[in-house]
């Protein structure tokens, strides 16, 4: 179920793999109505990790419930589970595949927390970061002729590139379609 007004919005799952991605996309489109764009890929990540604990440690079941409020300049994206059991950010050595979810958290937002559920058994992991509207993409000039110029905005396809770049290893220029040497 999903619930939103003009500045929070829930979602009530089972936190499955499949499920997470969902939340992922819900996510993405409300900071985007929101205009929240920058904010999109921290908070995607976050709420994976809090979601994937949820899947992998709470007991006795994985319904929880995902809440993300807009709220005097903050960000702040909160899940409810049914386990008391309140979670603990350890360092993870070298060679293990897990236990960096809670670093990965806090490394992306301004400020994270657990507490005991007040309505009841359960807790709250939640994390924040200040939301900064998107900035305004510049207008460039492109000529169309010899007489006519447009005056058009700048797509920020920067960030994307670059991100994409990090993740394939190819240099940022080549990714931009520039041509080598």
């Amino acid at each position: 179920m999903i619930s939103h007004s003009r500045r929070h919005c829930v979602v009530e799952l089972q936190a499955l793999p499949a499920r997470i991605g969902q939340v992922r996309r819900i996510i993405s489109a409300q900071l985007r109505h929101w205009q929240l764009d920058p904010l999109i890929d921290r908070a995607a990540l976050g709420v994976t990790e809090l979601l994937s604990n949820v899947h992998r440690h709470a007991q006795p079941d994985k319904a929880c419930t995902v809440e993300i409020e807009l709220r005097l300049g903050r960000l702040t994206v909160s899940v409810h589970d049914s386990d008391p059991r309140l979670p603990v950010r350890r360092t993870a050595d070298d060679l293990e595949t897990c236990g960096r979810g809670l670093a990965l958290v806090e490394a992306v937002s301004e400020a994270w927390g657990a507490r005991e559920r007040p309505d009841g058994p359960g807790k709250v992991v939640w994390f924040s970061m200040r939301a900064a509207p998107a900035p305004a993409a510049p207008a460039r000039t492109v000529s169309i002729g010899v007489k006519k110029t447009v005056r058009k905005a700048a797509r920020p396809v920067l960030a994307a590139v670059d991100a994409r770049a990090v993740a394939t290893g190819v240099p940022a220029s080549l990714t931009l379609g520039a041509r080598p040497g």
